[in-house]
């Protein structure tokens, strides 16, 4: 009966545009075993990705309210579920296993549990990378932008950030899974942001610090002077967090480097471009370059094939020759405007019915 509902969950949360792909060891289950009790794996397996309150989610699924409002309100506090202001107050649904479950175990992963993930990466999850439109897009370093060109605001973290009205910070929870089995990198670890439209949404949190605004944009910096690639959401609208990824350790990127996957994070639109006259040959933007995009023939040579335009290779040039150019309209695919758009976007892409789950 355990497995019965670790099952039942594991087939929800493939059934989520997402994806969480199945294996033949079964070590999904193992995995939602790890983080859930039987009970809670139920009735997780019972919501929706819109979120209801506790009086409808019983009514719904025939389940007694006295029973499920209390593992609702566990779930949500262990980062299991989604919660949030519905129309009839405090609502509850599903959460995709990556953006979501996952990355909320920061403040709790241990050594197992890394393990675990480790397994299933391995064994299935990279699946998941392969689906289109992809999970998460590159955003450039903003300091190597050509400042003669137009940006879209959802283009620039900076920009970003300025429209939040709440910023905080957390451990990367790639880096620390990396670290725990024994294979970490030395990029920093606190680098990850998160954002709100609601003041002061981080000052209670007990896994994400509350930052100022000035105090976010220099953690940014501080990542992207790091080498480390700004990624976000895949949608133009509704931004919450950017992500600072490495190949060595992003479960994303690493799909790309490691795994040789394509199209496993959207580019940006922009692309990188040399100064013949500037460019010294010293190759610090080839060491820096996590894409293989750089060769060095007298000059820095980019692979615009390669290129995701993350702009981190300009910052490593003294010389100031590289800066990122908008690429041809036509090589350039604008992320959805919505995460609903994305959403659907992705199912239809999956062959899966989005009704179901909505």
């Amino acid at each position: 009966m355990e497995d019965q509902a670790y099952q039942r969950l594991a087939r929800h949360l493939d059934a989520l545009p997402n994806g969480f792909p199945p294996t033949a060891s079964g070590i999904e289950r193992r995995l939602l075993a790890k983080l859930y009790t039987p009970e809670q794996a139920d009735l997780a397996a019972r919501l929706r990705l819109r979120l209801e309150s506790p009086e409808q989610i019983a009514a719904r699924t025939g389940l007694e309210f006295a029973d499920v409002k209390p593992l609702l309100k566990t779930m949500a506090r262990h980062g299991l579920i989604a919660v949030g202001r519905a129309d009839k107050g405090l609502g509850y649904g599903a959460l995709p296993f990556v953006v979501g479950i996952y990355e909320m175990q920061v403040g709790t992963i241990d050594g197992e549990m890394a393990q675990l993930f480790e397994d299933y990466y391995q064994q299935a999850f990279h699946q998941a990378l392969t689906e289109q439109p992809p999970i998460h897009r590159v955003i450039p370093v903003g300091e190597s932008l050509r400042t003669d060109i137009e940006i879209h605001p959802f283009e620039n973290a900076s920009d970003l950030l300025a429209g939040a009205a709440a910023w905080g910070v957390l451990d990367c929870i790639c880096r620390k899974q990396k670290a725990l089995i024994g294979d970490g990198c030395d990029h920093p670890l606190d680098v990850c942001l998160a954002m709100s439209h609601s003041p002061g949404a981080f000052d209670h949190n007990p896994t994400i610090r509350s930052l100022t605004r000035q105090e976010a944009l220099a953690t940014l910096h501080r990542a992207a002077e790091a080498g480390l690639v700004h990624s976000v959401s895949n949608a133009r609208e509704g931004v919450g967090y950017v992500c600072n990824c490495c190949t060595c350790s992003c479960g994303v990127l690493r799909g790309l480097a490691e795994l040789g996957l394509a199209n496993v994070v959207a580019r940006s639109a922009f692309v990188c471009q040399v100064d013949a006259d500037l460019c010294t040959g010293c190759e610090l933007c080839l060491e820096r370059c996590q894409f293989g995009a750089m060769a060095f023939d007298g000059i820095v040579q980019v692979d615009s094939a390669r290129c995701v335009g993350c702009g981190v290779c300009g910052l490593a040039c003294p010389d100031h020759a590289l800066t990122l150019w908008r690429r041809p309209e036509d090589e350039v695919k604008p992320p959805p405007a919505t995460e609903a758009e994305w959403r659907l976007a992705r199912a239809q892409s999956r062959g899966i019915d989005l009704h179901q789950v909505v």
